[in-house]
């Protein structure tokens, strides 16, 4: 199977939700998926099912620290969004997965913990034959030129604008 890039992004909500149906399909097919997931970091009912059901075809690892998308990264958030970085260099060579999604690493950039051009080597550096996902709002305009299939997720009308906050099973 040949591998191509893909990029999922916008303002809309469905990022998470679309890399996740994608693993679960490639999972489906016998295809081994590691999800590396950058600023996250809690316990959200999609990583809980993907580790109590689903751990022999899709492993997921977070790199991130929590708290920090409403003020200034810390140290710590670097650390940890190298260190995500760094894994996903070894699992990109280690042969052992076919699907790798770097969920919110778009947002990682754009906060400036990550830059583009480390989302650029990880593609360069890709396997013929490992799919790659970017998730996240904010894509860099490098990283779409990049991309071979980008889909940008647009908000219409969403009900957190009346207050409604996120509801276990929906959007957490």
């Amino acid at each position: 199977m040949k591998g191509y890039v893909q990029v999922y992004t916008g303002n809309g909500k469905g990022k998470t939700t679309a890399a996740i149906g994608l693993a679960l399909r490639a999972a489906g097919a016998g295809l081994k998926v590691f999800i590396g997931q950058f600023i996250k970091m809690g316990d959200y009912s999609e990583i809980r099912i993907l580790k109590e059901r689903f751990s022999d075809l899709i492993t997921l690892e977070q790199f991130g620290t929590r708290g920090f998308i409403k003020s200034k990264p810390s140290p710590e958030h670097f650390t940890a969004a190298n260190h995500g970085l760094e894994r996903i260099k070894q699992v990109m060579t280690s042969g052992q997965y076919q699907v790798i999604i770097c969920e919110e690493a778009n947002v990682a950039v754009s906060l400036g913990v990550l830059t583009v051009d480390d989302l650029l080597s990880l593609i360069a550096n890709k396997p013929d034959n490992v799919e790659m996902v970017f998730t996240g709002r904010n894509a860099h305009p490098r990283l779409i030129e990049a991309a071979n299939l980008v889909t940008e997720m647009t908000e219409i009308k969403h009900y957190y604008s009346k207050g409604v906050k996120a509801r276990v099973g929906i959007e957490k």
